[in-house]
């Protein structure tokens, strides 16, 4: 048996405004990956995206929490869950006034398959995965199909702030820039 204390692990330092604790290397896991989540009003857990090879599941501990998905948003309250089975596109965000808790479970724990809800420029594919460049430090996003890579920076402030988010109309998949505020259709 391996048991921790969320609150004695520090925090990921993953470069979002969040406060995530990875909780599978404290307690061993091999076959699931766990992580705890502390979001303030406006952050969230990610932008939206799929993986092709992991189911997720989520528990609100805290507060209430808002998914984003192709088919429209779901709130979900302290004390329930929510299951992503793998393909299905999801962002979860805190759109309250408080503090939202939230621990995130997925199997298999390394997902190899991550897909963003953006078509390919060069051969229209129905989404691209996040990779980085040949020089191993540029944010691309990776065409699955055709091989394209496109560079992942806004193009209208150049910030690699960017994440996959809903348009105003609730449906459409965009690239949303956290630094500028600019969306496009395309990449």
């Amino acid at each position: 048996m391996e048991r921790v204390t969320v609150d004695d692990l520090d925090p990921t330092d993953d470069g979002r405004d969040r406060e995530r604790r990875g909780l599978s290397g404290a307690l061993g896991t091999t076959d699931v990956a766990v992580n705890h989540y502390r979001l303030a009003p406006g952050e969230r857990i990610s932008g939206l995206h799929a993986h092709g090879d992991q189911e997720e599941v989520f528990l609100v501990v805290e507060g209430e929490a808002t998914w984003e998905t192709l088919d429209g948003t779901a709130t979900v309250a302290s004390g329930e869950l929510v299951r992503f089975g793998p393909g299905e596109y999801q962002s979860g965000t805190n759109g309250s006034d408080g503090e939202v808790v939230v621990l995130a479970m997925g199997a298999p724990p390394d997902s190899e398959d991550v897909r963003i809800p953006l078509a390919c420029p060069d051969c229209g594919h129905e989404y691209v995965r996040p990779t980085l460049a040949a020089d191993g430090e540029t944010p691309v996003l990776s065409c699955p199909d055709c091989g394209a890579e496109t560079d992942a920076a806004c193009s209208a402030c150049g910030s690699y702030d960017v994440r996959a988010a809903l348009a105003d109309d609730g449906e459409t998949p965009v690239s949303s820039c956290r630094d500028c505020g600019h969306e496009s259709e395309t990449l």
